[in-house]
């Protein structure tokens, strides 16, 4: 099996990787680049691997059963068309797999989706939106925080970075609209 691509953030290179971003097709990258573009914003190292469950299945179970054996805590696993990539990483694993839904041409990414969440009992794949890899790089940050103080306070920032920017879009729209932001009361009621 060849060495999987290891992406660590350059303010720490020492980082062994704790994630696995693998997809069933180079032409998949597209889409998964967003989940490794999330790792490296909370400087996660991972790495990266094409993993085709149907053209590799050998490679596929044993990057899976070894997968945790590397230090890997969490697998984001992309794929389209019969994407049976992630439920079939997490039939080899107990580690988390989060799937992510590869659109192609045919059904737009509907038939990956179904595909994906559509596990049996026992054999559990997190399922993110349809292209949604960088929901599941975050959700990857947000499993690996539980035992991480410092992803934990990293994440409480972007949450903190999200309300800004939601209050920052409504007062730009209020402002085209003519109207100034309102602000609540202590009695609750909205002034404007």
């Amino acid at each position: 099996m060849s060495e999987p691509a290891v992406v660590v953030p350059k303010s720490n290179p020492e980082l062994t990787p704790v994630v696995a971003v693998v997809m069933g097709s180079d032409s998949d990258w597209s889409v998964m680049t967003n989940a490794s573009a999330a790792l490296i914003e909370f400087g996660v190292a991972h790495e990266v691997e094409v993993v085709s469950a149907h053209r590799t299945p050998e490679k596929m179970i044993a990057f899976g059963r070894e997968a945790a054996a590397r230090g890997i805590r969490v697998i984001i696993a992309g794929a389209g068309g019969a994407a049976h990539l992630p439920g079939m990483l997490a039939a080899v694993t107990t580690l988390p797999v989060i799937g992510v839904p590869v659109p192609l041409g045919t059904l737009d990414g509907l038939d990956s989706l179904l595909s994906i969440v559509q596990m049996p009992a026992g054999v559990p794949v997190a399922t993110v939106s349809i292209g949604g890899a960088r929901n599941a790089g975050l959700l990857a940050v947000r499993i690996l925080a539980t035992t991480d103080p410092a992803l934990a306070t990293a994440l409480a920032e972007f949450a903190r970075q999200l309300e800004v920017t939601v209050a920052e879009k409504n007062t730009a729209l209020q402002a085209t609209l003519g109207r100034s932001v309102s602000k609540t009361s202590e009695s609750g009621q909205s002034t404007l």
